[in-house]
């Protein structure tokens, strides 16, 4: 079972949707009894990383998210907004990250004659920086679906999964221990987010 935490900033339905689909059983709370018992959690987000934060800690979550993934040691997958959670801090925002990834979240900041948009919207190819179970027995052209303004920088390159390019090469998915991040959208990326959520599901 795979707890997806509500805090009420994320695309629930379609990760609920893509979880049935591939046969993974999974439920939303924002329960903290319910959050207390779960063996695996998945942490959405979309959105901007101070409201996303600020809600996480009006609604009491702080703490538990903090000792199920610390202390506990459940595997936890972050995805979008929520990867950035994972981090120290962003410059989209004053308010500290949950810090449980050492690493920044950083804007996209490109010239006009680079021909670059923000946000990095659209499919992209991702390249393995190390192995991890999140992306065991990958397809060597794998690709997924991105939708951000920001990206992720590991301080430690150990921590960096997968990398992806657009204008400059940043960590499209990460992990420490237990903790999982995933930039782009699985939930949106056909066979490859499949393959992602059921690697996900048998660590």
């Amino acid at each position: 079972m795979i707890t997806i935490i509500n805090y009420g900033m994320g695309n629930l339905g379609s990760i609920v949707n893509m979880f049935k689909k591939i046969g993974v059983e999974a439920k939303v709370t924002g329960d903290i009894k319910e959050i207390e018992q779960a063996d695996k959690i998945l942490l959405p987000g979309v959105g901007a990383f101070d409201a996303a934060m600020s809600r996480i800690k009006a609604n009491g979550l702080t703490e538990v998210l903090n000792y199920k993934a610390t202390e506990q040691k459940v595997p936890v997958l972050g995805i979008c907004l929520g990867m950035q959670l994972l981090t120290d801090s962003s410059e989209e925002g004053m308010l500290p990250g949950l810090g449980w990834i050492p690493a920044k979240t950083i804007k996209f900041n490109f010239t006009k004659e680079s021909g670059l948009k923000v946000p990095h919207m659209g499919w992209n190819m991702v390249k393995e920086n190390r192995p991890s179970q999140l992306t065991k027995d990958f397809e060597e052209e794998s690709r997924f679906y991105f939708v951000h303004s920001y990206y992720v920088k590991c301080e430690n390159d150990e921590n960096s999964v997968l990398k992806t390019n657009y204008g400059l090469e940043f960590d499209s998915a990460i992990q420490k221990d237990n903790i999982y991040g995933a930039q782009f959208h699985p939930e949106k990326s056909h066979k490859f987010g499949m393959k992602l959520l059921k690697n996900f599901d048998a660590i």
